[in-house]
C-alpha cells in the first residue's frame, strides 16, 4: 500500500520552533513528528512513502537517508522551488502513482487513533475520494448530503458556502470536520487539468467535481484526533503519543 505524507508546509503557527527546521521534524517524545508518522504507517502495513518537502526540505531528505528510510521505499515530491499547497502538492506527486492503486493521503501534523489498515481496506474501493470526518466542533465544515457524498463547504462565521450545486440548501447538509486524512484514486488525476495551475487546495479541487465524482464521508464517531498547529499543542502531543 502507497501513502503520501503532507510534509512541506512552513509551520508558521509553531515559530520560532519552524524558524530552523520543517513542522515535520519538530520533536514529539524526542522524536520527529514525521518519524511517529511513517512508524505508524509503517506498521498498518504501508510500505511505499511519498513525502512532498519545501521548508527545510534538506533536513527531512537527510533525516531519511541517516535512518535507511526506515526499511521503506520512501520518496521524495519536491517542491522547494515553490510550495504548491495540497491539491498542488498531490498533482506534483502523481507520478509515484502510475499503478492507479488507491493512496492514503496523511497530514504530517495530525495524530489520531485511527486504524490506517482499516480504514483502507474498507474505503479504497467505495469512492473515488475517501475523507474521513468527524463532528467535532470548527468554524468550517464540509457539506454531506444524507448519502454521505461531498456536496460543498462552509465557513460558519462568514456564512460563505462553496458548492457546484448553486440550490444547495446548508441547514439540510450533514455537516463534519475533515480530519487531514483521506484515500485518493489517480484515475481522477486527469480532471487536475490545467485551469487549476500548479498551486491549489485540494478542497477547492474535490468542490469543482463533487458534482460529477462521488467523494464520499467516512465517519468515525470514535475518532481521536489533534492537529498540532501551534505551540499550546505540543504538550498535548506528548500525552496523544503515549495514549497510541
Amino acid at each position: 500500500m502507497k501513502a503520501l505524507i503532507f510534509a512541506a508546509g512552513l509551520g508558521t503557527r509553531l515559530k520560532p520552533l519552524t524558524d530552523t527546521m520543517p513542522k515535520a521534524m519538530v520533536p514529539i517524545k524526542g522524536k520527529p513528528l514525521l518519524e511517529h508518522q511513517i512508524m505508524k504507517l509503517k506498521a498498518s502495513g504501508f510500505d511505499h512513502l511519498v513525502i512532498n518537502v519545501h521548508h527545510f526540505a534538506d533536513q527531512i531528505v537527510d533525516f531519511l537517508r541517516e535512518n535507511d528510510n526506515f526499511g521503506l521505499k520512501i520518496d521524495i515530491s519536491d517542491e522547494r522551488d515553490l510550495l504548491l499547497e495540497t491539491g498542488g502538492g498531490v498533482k506534483h506527486a502523481a507520478h509515484f502513482f502510475a499503478d492507479k492503486e488507491p493512496f492514503l493521503i496523511h497530514n504530517v501534523d495530525i495524530l489520531s487513533n485511527v486504524d490506517l489498515q482499516k480504514f483502507y481496506a474498507e474505503n479504497a474501493q467505495k469512492a473515488k475520494v475517501s475523507l474521513l470526518v468527524n463532528e467535532r466542533k470548527t468554524s468550517r465544515y464540509l457539506l454531506f448530503d444524507e448519502a454521505k457524498r461531498l456536496v460543498g463547504w462552509t465557513n460558519m462565521q462568514t456564512g460563505e458556502v462553496k458548492s457546484p450545486f448553486p440550490n444547495l440548501d446548508v441547514d439540510k447538509c450533514e455537516k463534519y470536520a475533515f480530519s487531514g486524512i483521506q484515500l485518493f484514486s489517480p484515475e481522477i488525476f486527469p480532471l487536475m487539468d490545467s485551469s487549476f495551475g500548479a498551486k491549489f487546495s485540494i478542497i477547492d479541487f474535490y468542490l469543482s467535481i463533487a458534482d460529477k465524482v462521488e467523494i464520499k464521508a467516512v465517519v468515525d464517531k470514535n475518532l481521536q484526533l489533534l492537529d498540532i498547529g501551534k505551540l499550546d499543542t505540543l504538550q498535548m502531543a506528548e500525552e496523544v503519543i503515549s495514549c497510541l
